[in-house]
């Protein structure tokens, strides 16, 4: 089994790298899709935010309020800090339950948006990182989701920059132009990640 980290930078295009190398046969593990699933009603991450943070931290439907949850945390580390602590060990538990179903031949990619904020990179065997110019983030953020400027700018400042994520980089797919170019780098990086795991193997 091949273990790869995969991140960029928000508007840099990792998602669809993700959906690209899936549709070659990856084994995905979503860090942001599980740290949802894990807090969903009748959890024991639910119970356990619930305990921490209030119920004022729920809908009326029972569900998580992520925007309530996010404006107490945001602002404040502690609060943050103990929010992390109860997420992130169980979606550490799932993604290894995840990865252990995958069998040994597969090649396994973590999509983790702050791999690099959080110093993850040592747990896999390599990283790969979208890169795109913050020109090109900025843009995809404001045209494509809408964003205002200064929100968009706000939460790039908020992630790790670009040379700090190059810096990790085993590989690096160059997201700075269309679509259509995109797909052969992904192609090329998925024949490399299947050469580095038969020698592996």
């Amino acid at each position: 089994m091949l273990k790869v980290g995969l991140t960029g930078g928000i508007g840099a295009g990792k998602s669809e790298v993700s959906r690209l190398l899936a549709s070659y046969g990856a084994v995905i593990i979503d860090a942001d899709k599980i740290a949802r699933e894990v807090v969903e009603p009748g959890t024991e991450g639910l119970a356990a935010v619930v305990d921490a943070f209030g119920a004022d931290v729920l809908t009326p439907a029972g569900t998580l309020d992520r925007p309530r949850l996010g404006a107490i945390v945001f602002n404040d580390p502690e609060r943050l800090a103990a929010l992390n602590a109860i997420v992130h060990p169980l979606v550490g538990a799932r993604s290894r339950e995840l990865e252990a179903a995958a069998g040994p031949d597969a090649v396994v990619i973590h999509d983790v948006p702050l791999l690099t904020e959080n110093g993850l990179a040592p747990l896999y065997d390599l990283v790969v990182v979208v890169d795109a110019t913050p020109e090109t983030q900025l843009d995809r953020l404001v045209r494509l989701r809408g964003m205002s400027e200064a929100d968009a700018r706000a939460r790039m400042a908020a992630q790790a920059t670009r040379e700090q994520r190059r810096a990790i980089a085993d590989l690096v797919i160059d997201n700075d132009g269309p679509l259509a170019e995109l797909e052969p780098q992904v192609r090329k990086v998925w024949d490399e990640l299947n050469r580095r795991a038969s020698a592996e193997g």
